[in-house]
């Protein structure tokens, strides 16, 4: 079994001490988002194949990945450095912190261990015309090269709770650039130059490589043997391997103005203060 921790949250910046305990105690609970009781994972290390990190921040992840190399678990970091203007993301570290921490997580575990997300791209009047993207995009991949080898794209989604946030601060979602496989493409040249593979996430409409978020064959590598898992994606055109989400939706306080994850930033604030770094479920059952 693959273990993503989480798209549904930040887990390495703000829940690593609980994912310390629960690694001891080889399981955790996982409530379930469309209600009923939680289900237990197990995480012990004969049933985790490997763990897929989504994070902003690397800040507090050194004993997590200390305490899987010790046990012989490979992980990969999928790790979003975007640089956008504060309003949508309002409480992310700067780039060039986030930046330091890929580049230290090379250093120690190799450039397969970590994953440059440049995503979602997202068209708004404050990054307007679209050479705002490609020249944002290549100072990114200049400051990155040499500690990744793939960089991820996808295109922000017509989600309604991104569409309510985007519109708290006053904002619309411009539509994308008329010429968007020519935008594109100029992004895979940029990363290419680099020595980056652009790939896409979930984005079947672009002339791009798919993405595969959670990699076996990525794991595999880093563990020195195969890691074997089916496909099985989140929806169409996802060519992720199968994998089981330990995380918890509204729960994350980093701001981003256009994520799907947190429909309600107060929610995320309390259920990040009701949060125990000993309990066996990350956000307690009452934290509504």
């Amino acid at each position: 079994m693959i273990v993503s921790a989480s798209y549904r949250t930040d887990i390495p910046a703000f829940y690593a001490d609980w994912l310390l305990q629960r690694l001891d105690q080889g399981y955790c609970l996982v409530g379930n988002p469309y209600g009923g009781p939680p289900s237990r994972v197990s995480l012990a290390p004969e049933d985790v194949d490997g763990f897929v990190f989504w994070t902003r921040n690397l800040g507090r992840f050194a004993p997590v990945a200390a305490a899987l190399r010790a046990r012989g678990t490979p992980f990969v970091v999928q790790m979003t450095i975007t640089g956008y203007p504060k309003p949508l993301e309002a409480a992310v570290q700067p780039w060039e912190r986030a930046v330091a921490q890929l580049r230290t997580l090379a250093a120690e575990y190799g450039v397969r261990a970590g994953v440059w997300r440049y995503d979602p791209i997202v068209f708004t009047p404050l990054m307007t015309p679209p050479d705002w993207h490609r020249e944002r995009f290549a100072a990114l991949a200049d400051a990155v090269a040499g500690a990744v080898d793939e960089v991820v794209i996808s295109l922000a989604d017509d989600y309604r709770k991104s569409r309510r946030n985007l519109a708290a601060l006053g904002l619309a979602a411009d539509p994308p650039p008329a010429d968007l496989e020519g935008f594109v493409g100029d992004l895979a040249d940029i990363a290419a130059r680099r020595g980056l593979r652009l790939t896409a996430c979930t984005e079947p409409g672009l002339k791009a490589p798919p993405a595969r978020c959670i990699d076996a064959a990525r794991l595999g590598d880093l563990a020195g043997r195969a890691v074997r898992a089916r496909q099985r994606g989140n929806r169409p055109g996802c060519l992720c391997a199968e994998s089981r989400d330990i995380g918890a939706y509204d729960s994350c306080v980093q701001g981003c103005a256009y994520c799907y994850a947190v429909a309600d930033r107060d929610l995320a604030a309390r259920r990040l203060g009701a949060h125990r770094p000993d309990a066996e479920r990350l956000i307690p059952a009452e934290a509504r």
